[in-house]
């Protein structure tokens, strides 16, 4: 499968808390989620709003940049993951691969390019770009036929 990359521009925090939620609908356990982009650029509060898509109230997200990984309880269990403070990919190796990409919950991965090796072959990679002080511009890839699925015209357009 070749990737396809659709492009979303959010102009404001209501579009990212509607983007997050739409996108959260769509999500199915074992999906793997890897955000990518520049310090600032809305990673933390795009995983606010896919939590809060999944029943996790957005206050109790935080990005776990010293936790490296934090779960939360919503219709699947959710593990988020921060890459920005590894040293190394092997790094990511050692927190324990199988249980974060685990079948039975959703795993979002910031700061993803950093270890993109160790990623499942299958994931959405979403880019993230601040364009504002709110706006942001979101890149979708899906890499797999899994990813792909959650990428469908129809909800492409509900997004735009």
């Amino acid at each position: 499968m070749t990737p396809t990359t659709h492009t979303l521009t959010l102009p404001d925090e209501a579009a990212t808390e509607r983007f997050g939620a739409a996108l959260a609908a769509a999500l199915q356990p074992g999906d793997v989620l890897a955000l990518i982009g520049d310090l600032g650029a809305g990673k933390t509060r795009l995983t606010q709003a896919l939590c809060r898509g999944l029943g996790v109230p957005a206050d109790a997200v935080s990005s776990p940049t010293f936790t490296l990984i934090h779960e939360y309880t919503g219709r699947w269990p959710i593990r988020h993951c921060d890459a920005y403070r590894l040293k190394h990919p092997d790094e990511f190796a050692d927190l324990g691969l199988d249980d974060l990409f685990a079948e039975d919950g959703v795993a979002i991965v910031e700061w993803a390019d950093r270890v993109i090796a160790d990623l499942p072959a299958d994931r959405l990679e979403i880019r993230l770009a601040a364009t504002g002080p709110t706006a942001r511009t979101v890149s979708l890839t899906a890499t797999g036929p899994r990813s792909a699925a959650r990428l469908t015209p129809a909800r492409l357009q509900d997004w735009r």
